[in-house]
């Protein structure tokens, strides 16, 4: 099931192609203290798959985007997603993928779930659109579940935009939620990698009562925070008790990003999704700037290089690309 304030996605009805393009955007998993259960798609680079009609009945994949990445269909995600696509919809064909990475390998920023949701999108609007997004989200999420583990909080928001609660996995029952009109968001992404399945295993098997009470009433102050566009409350509740403190050790330099963020006026912030990027919220542009020169300091200052940009809550989620852009 989902729930959405419509329009959920730019994915478009028409008669099948030979060929098709999709763009799936960055994420912020966890958000805050919502540990598999809230996502943010954000405005920027994304992940861009192309997709090509053969009459082979295989997925091949002939560029994966980056030479560290597989072009076996069985271990990428686009090669997953895209096979449960042409499964679900019972169609024989085959299809050639092409993906062009515009988001960092193991970066906290949704990369493999986005290639995932665009090659779900771009193999959809080849064969035609016969499924609903439910069932296209579905297959995103069986694509991650084999690369990193079964979860929902980047795929929902990369496919249907905005920010999204995953209340649900079996069966699958997601929210989209308000989007805060002046929200900016810093992305800081320091050079280092942290694969998904190392910050999973540093996660806690058991948690206190008191820290499941903190946390709960801080993931419920966000979805308060969001449908009341309160910035204070947003900022207050990014205080996350289970994944931060377990992962912190994993990310250096991230304990200065945060002191010199918080420095320079951010409302709050936290590790995105499994990290190293960590995300940084503001309420104007100004503030924004100050937070982004504060946070790449902190980092060089320690010796660590790191990208930063401003970006603000993107509310489409993965799109259909023009013919045009397909062919071009």
């Amino acid at each position: 099931m989902i729930r959405d304030r419509p329009p959920a996605t730019r994915l478009s009805l028409g008669n099948p192609r030979q060929s098709a393009s999709a763009l799936a955007p960055a994420c912020i998993g966890n958000f805050g203290p919502g540990l598999d259960v809230l996502g943010v798609a954000l405005s920027g680079p994304g992940d861009r798959v192309t997709a090509t009609r053969t009459e082979t009945g295989d997925v091949v994949i002939d560029d994966a985007g980056h030479p560290d990445l597989p072009t076996d269909p069985a271990k990428n995600t686009a090669g997953i997603a895209a096979r449960e696509v042409l499964k679900r919809a019972g169609t024989d064909i085959g299809v050639r993928l092409s993906i062009v990475k515009g988001l960092p390998l193991s970066g906290g920023q949704g990369g493999s779930a986005a290639s995932a949701v665009a090659a779900a999108v771009a193999v959809h609007r080849l064969i035609g659109s016969p499924l609903n997004v439910a069932s296209l989200l579905e297959c995103a999420v069986e694509a991650e579940a084999v690369v990193s583990g079964r979860h929902a909080d980047n795929v929902a928001p990369q496919l249907l935009g905005g920010v999204v609660l995953v209340r649900s996995l079996d069966p699958i029952d997601v929210v989209q939620l308000a989007t805060p009109s002046e929200l900016r968001i810093v992305m800081a992404h320091p050079d280092q990698r942290l694969r998904t399945a190392d910050a999973r295993a540093a996660l806690p098997q058991f948690i206190s009562r008191a820290t499941v009470i903190r946390q709960l009433g801080n993931v419920a102050a966000i979805v308060a925070a969001l449908e009341s566009d309160d910035l204070d409350l947003l900022g207050r509740a990014m205080d996350d008790q289970i994944a931060e403190p377990a992962r912190v050790a994993l990310l250096p330099g991230f304990d200065q990003a945060r002191e010199a963020a918080q420095g320079a006026g951010a409302l709050g912030g936290s590790i995105s999704g499994a990290g190293p990027s960590s995300f940084w919220l503001a309420g104007d542009d100004v503030t924004a700037r100050r937070v982004m020169d504060a946070v790449r300091a902190s980092y060089t200052a320690l010796g660590i290089a790191c990208t930063v940009r401003a970006a603000r809550i993107a509310p489409m989620g993965a799109m259909d690309l023009p013919e045009e852009a397909t062919t071009a």
